[in-house]
């Protein structure tokens, strides 16, 4: 006899996620015992989606709170037995320093793929990386340094004889995007130039010049 599949009820499973459109933290999936634990315990809301009830955690709640929430729901439905899956980013029991710690690893990756970059294709992807205009390392810099600014500004001004350090903060974000821009213009020649290996090559060897004879001995 042929054995068939075994039955999952997929909806039991529970899934705790960021919308990347909307950042909205949404729960997918369980049973009504599921969503009573979800609004109980994360403090998740019920809602209709074209394609069927879900639960979210309420608007403009701060990072930190999403991810506490978002961990003490998943726990719990954990504890009562459902299966859950909980985003990775949203688990507040991991390492504090974890998201610092990765964006180092991703800069020491930036730089080992320019040292071994074998042709001018693979530099114009590494300069992409950090200065393209949506998700360039650069731009983003820019815009946290902007906000900066722009909190200080509203702060009352300190008497101080010395250079504006706030004023000075606002003429560094004009001069990231500057360096942003010439390295765009960079990529953009690299991604133009011909295909050819950026490889280092050792130089070539001069020919041998003959010995001069031994003297003589008397």
């Amino acid at each position: 006899m042929r054995q068939g599949e075994p039955d999952f009820l997929v909806l039991e499973y529970v899934t705790i996620t960021k919308d990347p459109r909307t950042g909205l933290v949404v729960a997918i999936g369980g049973t009504e015992r599921a969503a009573d634990i979800l609004q109980r315990t994360g403090g998740f809301l019920p809602a209709r989606g074209p394609r069927g009830d879900y639960h979210r955690l309420p608007h403009g709640l701060p990072v930190e709170q999403q991810r506490l929430k978002a961990t003490a729901a998943s726990h719990a439905l954990l504890c009562a037995g459902h299966s859950v899956h909980l985003d990775p980013a949203l688990n507040a029991l991991t390492a504090p320093n974890g998201e610092r710690d990765a964006a180092l690893r991703y800069l020491a990756q930036l730089a080992e793929r320019a040292s071994r970059a074998e042709s001018s294709t693979e530099v114009a992807e590494v300069l992409t990386e950090i200065a393209g205009p949506a998700s360039g390392l650069l731009p983003l810099t820019r815009d946290v340094v902007v906000r900066a600014w722009i909190a200080l500004s509203h702060e009352p001004d300190a008497e101080s004889a010395g250079p504006d350090p706030v004023a000075d903060l606002g003429d560094t974000a004009d001069a990231l995007s500057r360096a942003a821009h010439r390295i765009l213009a960079a990529r953009n020649h690299a991604a133009r130039a011909p295909e050819r290996s950026t490889a280092r090559t050792p130089p070539p060897s001069l020919p041998r010049q003959p010995s001069a004879p031994a003297p003589r001995r008397r």
